[in-house]
């Protein structure tokens, strides 16, 4: 027999016992007062968070107290690099330590330029630094 259309339809014919019993566990721990103070109650839900596909991922890398350099781009990674090798110049104990860095980030460099750059992502300029700049930049700094 198919509902006439003065019929309203009243839901399934059957039930679902799992998300009955699931509804019912539910309602028993809202009785004990089991959902009550927890982190956020009573407060907005953030609605950027929603539009976001990633959210989920960005939350649990921030939950998580997570490394994000790991994230960044190795190119962007090396420029981080040289930054660093270049404001510690001054802290080496020798010229031989300071070509030897030198020479040793050169060749990450190097062997970073032949790989090719993954389609869609932006070219990131990184150089190499000049040994003979290097040294003369450490001995003024360690005058």
């Amino acid at each position: 027999m198919t509902p006439s259309k003065s019929t309203t339809y009243a839901g399934p014919m059957f039930t679902d016992p799992f998300r009955d019993l699931a509804e019912q566990k539910i309602r028993e721990a809202i009785a004990r007062g089991e959902f009550d103070n927890l982190p956020g109650a009573g407060k907005p839900i953030d609605t950027e968070v929603s539009t976001d596909p990633d959210w989920w991922i960005k939350w649990k890398l921030m939950e998580e107290d997570s490394d994000l350099s790991a994230l960044v781009p190795t190119r962007l990674q090396l420029r981080r690099e040289r930054e660093k090798l270049m404001e510690s110049i001054a802290e080496m104990p020798s010229e031989q330590t300071v070509r030897e860095a030198v020479k040793q980030f050169n060749s990450v460099i190097r062997e970073e330029l032949v790989r090719p750059i993954p389609r869609g992502m932006p070219v990131i300029v990184v150089t190499t630094i000049d040994e003979d700049e290097a040294v003369a930049r450490w001995q003024v700094e360690t005058r």
